[in-house]
């Protein structure tokens, strides 16, 4: 079968999947952190300030987990507890699949799906680059198949 020059350079720019760190560069690598230590109350007022749904804990530099809007449901309300005297560290979440820059993002959506969590830490070389979350795999998704639609309206254009 024939295949135009123009169809051979869509079907190599479709082939280009997506990373984790398009998604970074897209959103950023800022991420708002607090030490375990931290009381949970303190951590809601946090994320109600920033309007976030999760907090990366860090312990003297070094990442030690997330603490979500879901493990405080789950692991406070409904247990119980009282969120201005329990800290973070008894309710943040701290196994996390290993998440690379160069990952893509299908990966992400796999290894999100299959470990029923929302977000995502970034390591470079050991250290942390950011955090993505369900929202950022599903934008990137988007923008993507945006771009292939826009390929193939040129391609048919031409």
């Amino acid at each position: 079968m024939y295949e135009s020059k123009g169809m051979s350079k869509l079907r190599t720019q479709n082939h280009c999947m997506r990373k984790v760190s398009d998604i970074l560069k897209r959103k950023g690598n800022n991420v708002s952190s607090v030490s375990s230590n931290l009381t949970v109350i303190e951590a809601l007022e946090l994320m109600a300030a920033q309007n976030i749904g999760s907090l990366v804990v860090m312990d003297n530099g070094v990442f030690v987990g997330i603490v979500t809007e879901r493990d405080y449901s789950r692991k406070v309300i409904l247990k119980g507890k009282h969120s201005s005297n329990t800290p973070v560290a008894e309710i943040m979440t701290t196994e996390f699949p290993a998440v690379q820059m160069n990952d893509t993002v299908e990966k992400c959506m796999q290894l999100m799906s299959a470990n029923h969590i929302r977000y995502l830490p970034v390591f470079d070389n050991g250290k942390l680059s950011g955090i993505i979350s369900i929202n950022d795999v599903v934008t990137e998704t988007i923008l993507t198949h945006e771009e292939t639609i826009s390929h193939l309206q040129s391609y048919i254009q031409s």
